[in-house]
Protein backbone atom coordinates (compact mmCIF):
# COMPACT_ATOMS: atom_id res chain seq x y z
CA UNK A 1 0.00 0.00 0.00
CA UNK A 2 1.27 3.50 -0.79
CA UNK A 3 0.20 6.70 0.93
CA UNK A 4 0.48 10.09 -0.77
CA UNK A 5 -0.18 13.69 0.20
CA UNK A 6 -1.99 15.88 -2.34
CA UNK A 7 -0.47 19.11 -3.65
CA UNK A 8 -1.75 22.00 -5.76
CA UNK A 9 -1.97 21.49 -9.49
CA UNK A 10 -0.02 23.50 -12.00
CA UNK A 11 -1.15 26.80 -13.41
CA UNK A 12 -3.87 28.09 -15.65
CA UNK A 13 -4.61 26.71 -19.07
CA UNK A 14 -4.89 28.97 -22.09
CA UNK A 15 -8.35 30.41 -22.49
CA UNK A 16 -9.41 30.29 -18.83
CA UNK A 17 -10.47 33.68 -17.57
CA UNK A 18 -9.17 33.27 -14.04
CA UNK A 19 -11.80 35.72 -12.81
CA UNK A 20 -14.05 35.34 -9.79
CA UNK A 21 -16.01 32.11 -10.02
CA UNK A 22 -14.06 30.86 -13.05
CA UNK A 23 -13.08 27.23 -13.40
CA UNK A 24 -9.31 27.42 -13.43
CA UNK A 25 -6.41 25.82 -15.29
CA UNK A 26 -6.50 22.04 -15.62
CA UNK A 27 -10.23 21.86 -14.82
CA UNK A 28 -11.38 23.64 -17.98
CA UNK A 29 -13.02 20.93 -20.17
CA UNK A 30 -11.27 20.20 -23.46
CA UNK A 31 -12.74 19.91 -26.95
CA UNK A 32 -12.68 16.29 -28.14
CA UNK A 33 -11.02 15.16 -31.36
CA UNK A 34 -14.08 12.97 -31.98
CA UNK A 35 -17.56 12.65 -30.53
CA UNK A 36 -19.49 9.39 -30.78
CA UNK A 37 -22.89 8.09 -29.80
CA UNK A 38 -23.03 4.63 -28.24
CA UNK A 39 -26.40 2.87 -28.15
CA UNK A 40 -27.05 0.76 -25.05
CA UNK A 41 -29.06 -2.46 -24.87
CA UNK A 42 -32.31 -0.64 -24.04
CA UNK A 43 -31.78 1.98 -26.73
CA UNK A 44 -30.34 4.63 -24.41
CA UNK A 45 -27.95 6.99 -26.18
CA UNK A 46 -24.61 7.75 -24.55
CA UNK A 47 -22.39 10.70 -25.36
CA UNK A 48 -18.79 9.56 -25.90
CA UNK A 49 -15.66 11.66 -26.46
CA UNK A 50 -12.29 10.53 -27.78
CA UNK A 51 -9.18 12.58 -27.01
CA UNK A 52 -5.67 11.92 -28.30
CA UNK A 53 -4.06 10.14 -31.26
CA UNK A 54 -5.84 7.21 -32.89
CA UNK A 55 -2.91 4.82 -32.66
CA UNK A 56 -2.14 5.35 -28.98
CA UNK A 57 -2.85 3.02 -26.02
CA UNK A 58 -6.47 3.34 -24.91
CA UNK A 59 -7.87 4.47 -21.56
CA UNK A 60 -11.60 4.49 -20.78
CA UNK A 61 -12.73 6.79 -17.95
CA UNK A 62 -16.14 6.33 -16.26
CA UNK A 63 -17.25 9.19 -14.01
CA UNK A 64 -19.33 9.04 -10.85
CA UNK A 65 -22.75 10.05 -9.58
CA UNK A 66 -23.80 13.63 -10.50
CA UNK A 67 -20.66 14.19 -12.60
CA UNK A 68 -19.89 14.21 -16.36
CA UNK A 69 -17.02 13.99 -18.83
CA UNK A 70 -15.89 17.41 -17.54
CA UNK A 71 -14.85 15.71 -14.30
CA UNK A 72 -11.87 14.14 -16.12
CA UNK A 73 -10.48 17.39 -17.60
CA UNK A 74 -7.19 17.20 -15.69
CA UNK A 75 -6.64 13.56 -16.67
CA UNK A 76 -7.45 14.23 -20.33
CA UNK A 77 -5.07 17.19 -20.33
CA UNK A 78 -2.32 15.12 -18.75
CA UNK A 79 -2.71 11.97 -20.84
CA UNK A 80 -4.12 12.77 -24.29
CA UNK A 81 -0.84 13.75 -25.90
CA UNK A 82 0.39 10.15 -25.85
CA UNK A 83 -2.77 8.13 -25.05
CA UNK A 84 -6.22 7.71 -26.56
CA UNK A 85 -8.52 8.83 -23.76
CA UNK A 86 -12.18 7.80 -24.06
CA UNK A 87 -14.71 9.41 -21.74
CA UNK A 88 -18.48 9.16 -21.69
CA UNK A 89 -21.45 10.63 -19.87
CA UNK A 90 -23.27 8.07 -17.75
CA UNK A 91 -26.98 7.93 -18.59
CA UNK A 92 -28.76 11.03 -17.33
CA UNK A 93 -25.51 12.94 -16.85
CA UNK A 94 -23.90 15.52 -19.09
CA UNK A 95 -25.05 15.05 -22.67
CA UNK A 96 -26.51 11.55 -22.21
CA UNK A 97 -30.33 11.62 -21.88
CA UNK A 98 -31.96 10.50 -18.64
CA UNK A 99 -33.66 7.11 -18.39
CA UNK A 100 -37.33 7.22 -19.30
CA UNK A 101 -38.38 4.61 -16.75
CA UNK A 102 -37.39 3.44 -13.28
CA UNK A 103 -35.84 0.32 -14.83
CA UNK A 104 -33.24 2.52 -16.48
CA UNK A 105 -31.68 3.17 -13.08
CA UNK A 106 -29.77 0.00 -12.18
CA UNK A 107 -26.30 -1.47 -12.05
CA UNK A 108 -27.41 -3.77 -14.87
CA UNK A 109 -28.04 -0.68 -17.02
CA UNK A 110 -24.63 0.76 -16.08
CA UNK A 111 -22.99 -2.47 -17.24
CA UNK A 112 -25.01 -2.42 -20.48
CA UNK A 113 -23.86 1.14 -21.08
CA UNK A 114 -20.19 0.35 -20.54
CA UNK A 115 -20.41 -2.56 -22.95
CA UNK A 116 -21.94 -0.24 -25.55
CA UNK A 117 -19.17 2.33 -25.08
CA UNK A 118 -16.43 -0.30 -25.35
CA UNK A 119 -17.98 -1.71 -28.51
CA UNK A 120 -18.32 1.77 -30.02
CA UNK A 121 -14.93 3.22 -29.18
CA UNK A 122 -12.56 0.25 -29.37
CA UNK A 123 -11.60 -2.22 -32.07
CA UNK A 124 -12.62 -5.87 -31.54
CA UNK A 125 -10.22 -7.48 -29.04
CA UNK A 126 -8.44 -4.16 -28.41
CA UNK A 127 -7.30 -3.87 -24.80
CA UNK A 128 -7.62 -0.75 -22.66
CA UNK A 129 -7.15 0.44 -19.11
CA UNK A 130 -10.60 0.93 -17.56
CA UNK A 131 -10.84 3.58 -14.83
CA UNK A 132 -13.91 4.25 -12.71
CA UNK A 133 -14.50 6.92 -10.09
CA UNK A 134 -17.26 6.35 -7.50
CA UNK A 135 -20.33 5.18 -9.49
CA UNK A 136 -17.96 4.68 -12.43
CA UNK A 137 -16.03 2.17 -10.33
CA UNK A 138 -19.31 0.48 -9.46
CA UNK A 139 -20.00 0.33 -13.20
CA UNK A 140 -16.78 -1.63 -13.68
CA UNK A 141 -17.63 -4.00 -10.82
CA UNK A 142 -21.11 -4.57 -12.27
CA UNK A 143 -19.52 -5.30 -15.67
CA UNK A 144 -16.72 -7.62 -14.56
CA UNK A 145 -18.48 -10.77 -15.77
CA UNK A 146 -19.65 -9.28 -19.07
CA UNK A 147 -18.27 -10.38 -22.43
CA UNK A 148 -17.17 -6.90 -23.59
CA UNK A 149 -15.44 -6.21 -20.28
CA UNK A 150 -13.42 -9.40 -20.60
CA UNK A 151 -12.68 -8.69 -24.25
CA UNK A 152 -11.35 -5.19 -23.65
CA UNK A 153 -10.11 -4.84 -20.06
CA UNK A 154 -6.32 -5.10 -19.76
CA UNK A 155 -6.38 -3.68 -16.24
CA UNK A 156 -8.64 -1.63 -13.99
CA UNK A 157 -8.25 1.34 -11.63
CA UNK A 158 -10.96 1.88 -9.01
CA UNK A 159 -11.04 5.41 -7.54
CA UNK A 160 -12.98 6.42 -4.43
CA UNK A 161 -15.57 3.70 -4.69
CA UNK A 162 -17.12 0.77 -2.85
CA UNK A 163 -19.04 -2.40 -3.52
CA UNK A 164 -21.71 -2.37 -0.77
CA UNK A 165 -22.91 -0.72 2.48
CA UNK A 166 -22.39 2.75 1.02
CA UNK A 167 -25.04 4.44 3.16
CA UNK A 168 -24.23 2.57 6.36
CA UNK A 169 -20.51 3.35 6.09
CA UNK A 170 -20.91 6.98 4.97
CA UNK A 171 -19.40 9.66 7.21
CA UNK A 172 -21.43 12.45 5.65
CA UNK A 173 -23.26 13.11 8.92
CA UNK A 174 -21.25 13.51 12.16
CA UNK A 175 -23.25 10.90 14.05
CA UNK A 176 -22.47 7.55 15.62
CA UNK A 177 -22.81 4.61 13.24
CA UNK A 178 -26.17 2.90 13.43
CA UNK A 179 -29.73 2.89 12.18
CA UNK A 180 -30.36 6.59 12.86
CA UNK A 181 -27.31 7.74 10.93
CA UNK A 182 -28.07 5.35 8.09
CA UNK A 183 -31.68 6.53 7.83
CA UNK A 184 -30.73 10.23 7.88
CA UNK A 185 -27.89 9.73 5.40
CA UNK A 186 -30.25 7.93 3.02
CA UNK A 187 -32.66 10.87 3.23
CA UNK A 188 -29.90 13.41 2.51
CA UNK A 189 -28.43 11.53 -0.45
CA UNK A 190 -31.88 10.79 -1.87
CA UNK A 191 -33.24 14.30 -1.52
CA UNK A 192 -35.26 15.68 -4.42
CA UNK A 193 -34.41 19.27 -3.49
CA UNK A 194 -32.81 21.33 -6.27
CA UNK A 195 -29.20 22.28 -5.67
CA UNK A 196 -29.75 25.72 -7.15
CA UNK A 197 -27.03 28.08 -8.37
CA UNK A 198 -23.37 27.73 -7.44
CA UNK A 199 -23.13 30.15 -4.52
CA UNK A 200 -20.46 30.51 -1.82
CA UNK A 201 -22.71 28.62 0.61
CA UNK A 202 -23.33 25.85 -1.94
CA UNK A 203 -19.58 25.48 -2.46
CA UNK A 204 -18.94 25.23 1.28
CA UNK A 205 -21.57 22.49 1.58
CA UNK A 206 -20.21 20.60 -1.40
CA UNK A 207 -16.65 20.88 -0.12
CA UNK A 208 -17.63 19.54 3.29
CA UNK A 209 -19.49 16.57 1.81
CA UNK A 210 -17.22 15.57 -1.04
CA UNK A 211 -13.73 17.07 -0.69
CA UNK A 212 -10.85 17.31 1.73
CA UNK A 213 -10.27 20.37 3.88
CA UNK A 214 -7.24 21.38 1.80
CA UNK A 215 -9.06 21.44 -1.56
CA UNK A 216 -8.30 24.75 -3.28
CA UNK A 217 -11.05 27.17 -4.36
CA UNK A 218 -10.63 26.40 -8.07
CA UNK A 219 -11.04 22.67 -7.39
CA UNK A 220 -14.19 23.29 -5.34
CA UNK A 221 -15.52 25.59 -8.05
CA UNK A 222 -14.91 22.99 -10.76
CA UNK A 223 -16.67 20.23 -8.82
CA UNK A 224 -19.57 22.48 -7.83
CA UNK A 225 -20.30 23.47 -11.43
CA UNK A 226 -20.26 19.84 -12.54
CA UNK A 227 -22.41 18.50 -9.69
CA UNK A 228 -24.95 21.35 -9.80
CA UNK A 229 -25.47 20.70 -13.53
CA UNK A 230 -26.85 17.21 -12.86
CA UNK A 231 -30.68 17.19 -13.07
CA UNK A 232 -32.26 16.54 -9.69
CA UNK A 233 -34.46 13.72 -11.04
CA UNK A 234 -31.31 11.94 -12.20
CA UNK A 235 -29.55 12.60 -8.91
CA UNK A 236 -32.53 11.17 -7.05
CA UNK A 237 -32.92 8.16 -9.36
CA UNK A 238 -29.32 7.02 -8.98
CA UNK A 239 -29.31 7.64 -5.22
CA UNK A 240 -31.65 4.68 -4.74
CA UNK A 241 -29.37 2.40 -6.76
CA UNK A 242 -26.36 3.43 -4.70
CA UNK A 243 -28.32 3.03 -1.47
CA UNK A 244 -29.09 -0.62 -2.22
CA UNK A 245 -25.77 -1.48 -3.81
CA UNK A 246 -24.28 -4.96 -3.49
CA UNK A 247 -21.52 -5.68 -6.01
CA UNK A 248 -19.29 -7.91 -3.92
CA UNK A 249 -19.75 -10.75 -6.40
CA UNK A 250 -18.56 -8.42 -9.16
CA UNK A 251 -15.40 -7.67 -7.19
CA UNK A 252 -14.62 -11.38 -6.94
CA UNK A 253 -15.10 -11.71 -10.72
CA UNK A 254 -12.65 -8.91 -11.52
CA UNK A 255 -10.19 -11.20 -13.24
CA UNK A 256 -7.68 -8.58 -14.39
CA UNK A 257 -4.94 -6.63 -12.56
CA UNK A 258 -6.77 -3.99 -10.52
CA UNK A 259 -5.41 -1.03 -8.57
CA UNK A 260 -7.32 0.99 -5.98
CA UNK A 261 -7.10 4.66 -4.97
CA UNK A 262 -8.92 6.28 -2.06
CA UNK A 263 -8.77 9.47 -0.05
CA UNK A 264 -8.34 9.26 3.71
CA UNK A 265 -10.77 12.19 4.17
CA UNK A 266 -13.50 10.74 1.93
CA UNK A 267 -16.89 11.02 3.66
CA UNK A 268 -19.01 9.48 0.87
CA UNK A 269 -16.99 6.31 0.30
CA UNK A 270 -14.63 6.25 3.29
CA UNK A 271 -11.21 4.66 2.99
CA UNK A 272 -12.53 1.44 4.57
CA UNK A 273 -14.16 0.71 1.20
CA UNK A 274 -10.86 1.02 -0.67
CA UNK A 275 -9.15 -1.24 1.83
CA UNK A 276 -11.94 -3.80 1.57
CA UNK A 277 -11.73 -3.78 -2.22
CA UNK A 278 -7.96 -4.26 -2.14
CA UNK A 279 -8.39 -7.22 0.19
CA UNK A 280 -11.15 -8.85 -1.87
CA UNK A 281 -9.85 -8.37 -5.42
CA UNK A 282 -8.43 -11.54 -6.99
CA UNK A 283 -5.49 -9.63 -8.53
CA UNK A 284 -4.97 -6.39 -6.66
CA UNK A 285 -1.85 -4.56 -7.85
CA UNK A 286 -1.77 -1.87 -5.20
CA UNK A 287 -3.76 0.38 -2.90
CA UNK A 288 -2.90 4.09 -2.88
CA UNK A 289 -4.23 6.14 0.04
CA UNK A 290 -4.19 9.89 -0.61
CA UNK A 291 -3.69 11.63 2.72
CA UNK A 292 -6.24 14.37 3.45
CA UNK A 293 -8.03 13.96 0.11
CA UNK A 294 -11.80 13.59 -0.05
CA UNK A 295 -14.10 11.83 -2.50
CA UNK A 296 -13.20 13.80 -5.64
CA UNK A 297 -9.74 12.25 -6.05
CA UNK A 298 -9.22 12.93 -9.81
CA UNK A 299 -9.85 16.65 -9.19
CA UNK A 300 -8.32 16.98 -5.73
CA UNK A 301 -5.15 15.01 -6.52
CA UNK A 302 -4.90 15.08 -10.32
CA UNK A 303 -1.17 14.39 -10.51
CA UNK A 304 -1.44 11.29 -8.30
CA UNK A 305 -4.42 9.87 -10.22
CA UNK A 306 -3.02 10.69 -13.65
CA UNK A 307 0.36 9.27 -12.65
CA UNK A 308 -1.19 5.99 -11.48
CA UNK A 309 -3.17 5.73 -14.73
CA UNK A 310 0.02 6.27 -16.75
CA UNK A 311 1.87 3.60 -14.73
CA UNK A 312 -0.89 1.05 -15.28
CA UNK A 313 -1.07 1.74 -19.00
CA UNK A 314 2.69 1.29 -19.37
CA UNK A 315 2.55 -2.05 -17.55
CA UNK A 316 -0.61 -3.60 -18.99
CA UNK A 317 -1.82 -1.94 -22.22
CA UNK A 318 -0.17 -2.72 -25.55
CA UNK A 319 -0.12 -0.27 -28.44
CA UNK A 320 -3.01 -1.34 -30.73
CA UNK A 321 -2.85 -2.27 -34.37
CA UNK A 322 -3.89 0.55 -36.78
CA UNK A 323 -7.64 1.07 -36.64
CA UNK A 324 -9.79 -0.22 -39.48
CA UNK A 325 -13.21 1.15 -40.42
CA UNK A 326 -14.88 2.96 -37.54
CA UNK A 327 -17.08 0.84 -35.32
CA UNK A 328 -18.77 3.86 -33.74
CA UNK A 329 -21.14 6.39 -35.18
CA UNK A 330 -19.72 9.93 -35.40
CA UNK A 331 -22.26 12.42 -34.14
CA UNK A 332 -22.15 14.32 -37.43
CA UNK A 333 -23.07 11.18 -39.39
CA UNK A 334 -25.26 9.63 -36.77
CA UNK A 335 -28.59 9.89 -38.46
CA UNK A 336 -27.29 8.16 -41.60
CA UNK A 337 -27.00 4.89 -39.68
CA UNK A 338 -30.24 4.96 -37.70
Amino acid sequence: MSRLTSGRSAGRSPGSSGGAGAVDGPYVPLVAERELTAISADGSRLHVEVHGPAGAPAIVLAHGWTCSTAFWAAQIRGLAESHRVIVYDQRGHGRSPAPTSAGGYSTHALADDLEAVLAAALEPLEKALLVGHSMGGMTLMASSGRAKFREHAAAVLLCSTGSSRLVAESLLLPLRAGRVRTRLTRAVLGSRAPLGPVTPLAKRILKYGTMGAGASPEKVEACARIVHACPRVVRHGWSHVLGELDLEAGVREMGVPTAVIGGTADRLTPIVHSRALAAALPECVGLTELEGVGHMTPVEAPDAVTGRISELVSHYVLVPEPRSAAVAVPVSAEEETL
